[in-house]
C-alpha cells in the first residue's frame, strides 16, 4: 500500500502523457485529459468483434476508461471520452475486474483508453495477478503516448494495439486538437516494438505477445492513409502486422463537418487496397467495407 501511495504521487505534476499538463491531480485538478487520480470506468464487457486473434472463439475482455487526452470529433464513444461517462472505482476494484473478466473465460484483458490511468492500472496488474491474473494484457491506445510512460509499462502489458490516426498534423490539429501527433505517435509505436515485438499467435490463433498496428481511414483523406501505410512499410519490420479499418461513421461533431460527414466510400476504399498490396503490407487484418455495425451503442452500468 505504501508503494502504491509513493507511485501516486507522481498525480501531483502529471506528466505521464505529450501535454504534460503539470497539474495535480491528487487534489481534483484536471487537465487535458480530465481524468483525476480516481479510476473512472465506463463499462467493461465480452467483446467479440476485435481483430480475430484478439477477440479469438471467447472474446476480448475489454475494459473502457473513461475520459481521453484526444478531442476527436468522430469519436465513436464521444460520451465515455469527451463527456466523461462513468463510474469512479478503487484500485482494488480495478484488479477485481481484471480477474472477473478472467473467470469469464475471455482471451485476454483489452484496456481500451487507458493512458490517463497508467499508474492505477500497474498497481491493479500487481494485485491482481498477485490473484492468479494469466492472461495476456492489451494496452489499445490512440498512440498519443510519452516514451518514458510506456516505459514504465515494461513487463506488464503483453500486447500494444496502437491506433495510427494521422500522417499529417494539419489534420491531427483540426479533427483530435492535437499538436505533433505524427512525431509522438511513431516514437511511442517503436517503443512498442522494442518492449515486445512482433506478434506472437499460439496454437489457437490467439495473440500471446506484440504490436498490432491500427489505422482508421476517414473520408476524403485517402492520402493521409498513404502516408499512415507508407511509414508503416518503411520504418516498420517486413513483419509487422497492421489492421486497416473501414468502419468510420459520421457521429459527434463530424456531422457538422463536410468532409467527415459521410462514411468511405467503395472507390476511396478501393484507393486503400491498392496502398496495402504497393507497399507490401502482407500481415494483418483489413475490413471489408460495410462490415461494421452502424452504430456502437454499449451498456453503460459497470
Amino acid at each position: 500500500m505504501l508503494e502504491q501511495m509513493q507511485k501516486m504521487q507522481q498525480l501531483k505534476k502529471c506528466n505521464l502523457c505529450p501535454h504534460k499538463c503539470s497539474i495535480n491531480r491528487n487534489s481534483g485538478k484536471i487537465g487535458k485529459c480530465k481524468a483525476t487520480d480516481k479510476v473512472k470506468l465506463a463499462l467493461y464487457s465480452i467483446h467479440k468483434f476485435e481483430e480475430p486473434c484478439i477477440s479469438g472463439g471467447k472474446g476480448s475482455g475489454t475494459i473502457f476508461f473513461s475520459n481521453c487526452n484526444l478531442s476527436c470529433k468522430y469519436c465513436q464513444n464521444y460520451e465515455i471520452s469527451q463527456f466523461g461517462k462513468g463510474k469512479e472505482i478503487t484500485i482494488e476494484e480495478l484488479a477485481e475486474i481484471f480477474l472477473i473478466q478472467q473467470n469469464n473465460k475471455v482471451e485476454n484483458i483489452n484496456l481500451v483508453t487507458p493512458t490517463s490511468y497508467v499508474l492505477q492500472i500497474i498497481e491493479a496488474i500487481k494485485i491482481a495477478k498477485s490473484k492468479g491474473l494469466n492472461i495476456p494484457i492489451i494496452y489499445n491506445t490512440n498512440s498519443y503516448e510519452n516514451v518514458e510512460t510506456l516505459k514504465m509499462l515494461e513487463g506488464y502489458i503483453d500486447v500494444y494495439l496502437p491506433d495510427l490516426k494521422y500522417a499529417e498534423d494539419d489534420l491531427a490539429k483540426r479533427f483530435s486538437n492535437i499538436e505533433n501527433y505524427f512525431e509522438v505517435s511513431t516514437n511511442a509505436i517503436l517503443e512498442m516494438i522494442r518492449q515486445v515485438g512482433m506478434p506472437c499467435i499460439n496454437e489457437n490463433g490467439i495473440i500471446e505477445k506484440g504490436v498490432i498496428v491500427r489505422h482508421l481511414v476517414l473520408p476524403n483523406h485517402v492520402q493521409n492513409s498513404r502516408k499512415v501505410l507508407k511509414w508503416i512499410s518503411n520504418c516498420l519490420p517486413k513483419d509487422i502486422y497492421v489492421s486497416v479499418m473501414a468502419q468510420y461513421f459520421p457521429t459527434f461533431k463530424a456531422k457538422e463537418i463536410k468532409e467527415l460527414n459521410r462514411k468511405v466510400t467503395s472507390e476511396e476504399w478501393s484507393q486503400i487496397e491498392n496502398f496495402i498490396e504497393k507497399f507490401n503490407l502482407n500481415y494483418g487484418y483489413i475490413q471489408e467495407l460495410g462490415e461494421h455495425e452502424e452504430e456502437y451503442v454499449p451498456n453503460w452500468d459497470i
